[in-house]
């Protein structure tokens, strides 16, 4: 990977073309000297269509179609009978209404059929493309389709509710690629690769246990975070037989789910119908459900629809030469700060959570957004249900026009309502860097983390015990409350957990780097804040040592579920952490006066060894009093403890009270946990 060196940046992840982790912050753009604007916009006149009608609107008797394009001289609707033969059934010339709005209107039931749009601008003809709010499209996504929706709903999708969630920092988020889930052979998963694979129940690996969506639902996460399933451009769907990977953030059509996960892409119906199906299916198992998004950027540029029926409005330009901008690595970034697009990016979500149900959103490179966007979003989506959830990277990949104290960055989270931002300061200060690969972290032996482990324990908000100047990358706190943050050691980027501790410390024994492994999450699970987990994290997922596994074969991405049972002491582990988080709301305080309040940090005067207690029966717990050490030495540590006698919930790994109880002093064994408490 090629590193890009530019003053006050923070780097933090992965660069590629469609998963890009370069992550730029603080940086002041040429041209960003006027506080009153936005990046440059050369489009500002532009009318804006206050209608939510843009794209197909299907009746029996008639289907109306809108799309907007204020520098179109004229639009063409071509009908098509099949999604990619050339078997054009009609030509219709648009007509031009207000706002920029062409219109075509279609007398009689023209269900089914397929659509594009072409628009001639500047005297030429551009190509063919479906509308962006498309809701339906044939194979590979090249046109679009008239369908009926209440046709795409399974049966009781009108009972289908979501589980129960009081506060969002009761959730547990497990971040998933479809297709890794189900593709191995012993998955026992008849629908390999599919949405319909998240539907099945009584799955089995080869020793018997559950895999699959059982196997998440039996881990106790709440919510199962999917990499990104709308429409992408590098996956052939025509050729499903042919073993093709990708990560999918190329989008294409952002309204509709990609068809390489269906059965059938032919027909526009049959993907909308199996992800409504997966999202009932999760429901019913006790799990909510994200979709990962990426509304910075598109898979396509010039030849995107957005960029074919109104050319540049979508994107930023450099206001000094008019170039495409690219703070996203990827060729383009899309213009939030645009009344057209900030507009589709809200009915989009909006749309995913009426039509399938959908429970929360995470956004990918979400600095590339403006943060009135990102809090038009989350207003909106708490307007059809509080509980719905917003998270994403409060990062760039590169620099944009967009200043950045418009930027939904990290470390303007306070200035958003509703919207969480990823840390990845406690994710390097635990395991190491993720951009030197033999760096440690607290939980791998290194002695200079503990105060960054610390900032992530506290949620990243305000507390009189942080030392702001030793954290690795945040000099002061940037939420308001707990839930505004999403606490971390791994996910689809970069190395896996168990990987990037093997790499880093290969003198380490295998035992140790389980050590290091149980260490790492529980101190992500037992933080202020919501806790993510990578899947197969639980039965230490490798693959391979590959970093970058954005286009890998299914043999470097895909879950061994034989795993599970060579690994099934740690299965057992994480499963009885998480139910250790769930039964005690004390690692869940909503808000950071509560915090403040209730978890004072022990002294230790060891800087491999952290140690603080949840005081007063915090956040209403059932324990009046809990310690929690963590120690990330090879060797056993020793601390004084409070006074009064204190029985063991976690000690020498295991969940297991075993009748022993501590009064003045504990051992705690090398890189591991302890949780103690008073009833």
């Amino acid at each position: 990977m090629k590193t890009l060196i530019i003053s006050v940046i923070l780097l933090s992840g992965t660069l590629n073309c469609f998963e890009s982790s370069l992550f730029a912050q603080g940086i002041k753009p040429a041209g960003a000297g006027n506080p009153a604007s936005l990046a440059y916009n050369p489009y500002e006149n532009y009318p804006l269509y206050k209608g939510t009608d843009l794209g197909v609107n299907y009746h029996r008797s008639e289907t109306i179609l809108k799309i907007w394009s204020p520098p179109a001289q004229e639009m063409k609707l071509k009908l098509y009978k099949t999604s990619t033969g050339n078997d054009l059934q009609e030509e219709i010339s648009c007509r031009k209404d207000a706002d920029g709005v062409w219109k075509a209107e279609l007398k009689g039931d023209r269900k089914n059929i397929y659509y594009t749009f072409q628009a001639k601008i500047n005297g030429k003809w551009n190509d063919e493309n479906p509308d962006p709010y498309a809701k339906a499209v044939g194979v590979n996504g090249k046109r679009g389709q008239i369908i009926d929706l209440s046709e795409t709903n399974p049966s009781g999708w009108e009972k289908d509710v979501s589980p129960p969630l009081k506060y969002h920092t009761d959730v547990i988020l497990y971040e998933l690629h479809i297709r890794d889930l189900s593709i191995a052979a012993n998955s026992g998963i008849k629908n390999k690769g599919k949405f319909l694979g998240l539907t099945e129940s009584g799955t089995k690996n080869s020793h018997g246990q559950s895999t699959g969506a059982d196997h998440i639902a039996e881990l106790g996460v709440t919510h199962v975070h999917l990499l990104p399933s709308f429409d992408f451009c590098s996956v052939d769907e025509s050729k499903p037989d042919v073993p093709q990977f990708n990560w999918g953030y190329d989008p294409q059509n952002f309204n509709v789910p990609d068809g390489s996960y269906s059965s059938d892409p032919e027909d526009g119906k049959v993907r909308i119908g199996e992800y409504k199906k997966m999202v009932q299916s999760l429901h019913q198992k006790g799990l909510r459900v994200v979709m990962d998004v990426v509304y910075n950027h598109t898979g396509l540029t010039h030849n995107s629809n957005l960029d074919q029926l109104v050319p540049g409005y979508y994107y930023r330009q450099w206001e000094k030469d008019g170039k495409y901008s690219n703070a996203s690595a990827c060729s383009n970034e899309t213009a939030s700060d645009r009344a057209m697009f900030r507009k589709f990016i809200i009915e989009s979500v909006t749309y995913w959570v009426r039509e399938y149900h959908v429970d929360g959103f995470r956004f990918d490179l979400m600095a590339i957004h403006d943060m009135e966007t990102m809090n038009e979003v989350a207003a909106a989506l708490r307007a059809i249900d509080p509980s719905i959830i917003v998270y994403g990277e409060g990062w760039t990949a590169g620099d944009s026009p967009l200043p950045s104290a418009y930027r939904a960055l990290k470390m303007n989270a306070k200035k958003m309502n509703g919207v969480a931002v990823f840390s990845d300061d406690i994710r390097d200060a635990i395991k190491g860097s993720v951009f030197d690969e033999k760096s440690t972290g607290f939980a791998s032996g290194a002695k200079d983390m503990a105060e960054s482990v610390k900032f992530g324990i506290v949620a990243s908000g305000v507390h009189p015990q942080i030392d702001y100047s030793k954290v690795n990358y945040s000099k002061e706190p940037y939420t308001k409350n707990p839930d505004e943050v999403i606490n971390y050691v791994s996910c689809h980027d970069n190395h896996t957990l168990y990987d990037k501790l093997k790499i880093s410390r290969p003198d380490a024994s295998e035992e140790d780097l389980l050590r290091m492994d149980k260490l790492a999450n529980t101190i992500v699970l037992t933080s202020q804040g919501i806790p993510f987990l990578h899947a197969g994290v639980e039965m230490k997922r490798t693959k391979r040592g590959v970093e970058n596994s954005y286009n890998k074969p299914d043999s470097i991405n895909r879950i061994d579920w034989d795993w599970k049972y060579e690994n099934r002491e740690l299965v057992g582990y994480y499963k009885d952490l998480i139910a250790l988080r769930k039964a005690h709301p004390a690692f869940r305080m909503q808000t950071n006066e509560m915090v403040q309040e209730h978890l004072v940090f022990l002294p230790v005067n060891d800087p491999q060894l952290i140690a603080y207690q949840l005081k007063n029966h915090a956040n209403d717990d059932p324990w009046q009093q809990i310690i929690v050490v963590f120690n990330g030495a090879e060797t056993t540590k020793n601390i004084v403890l409070p006074q009064g006698i204190w029985k063991a919930a976690l000690q020498h790994y295991q969940f297991k009270n075993d009748g022993n109880s501590y009064s003045r002093t504990a051992n705690i064994a090398p890189y591991s946990a302890m949780i103690l408490y008073q009833e």
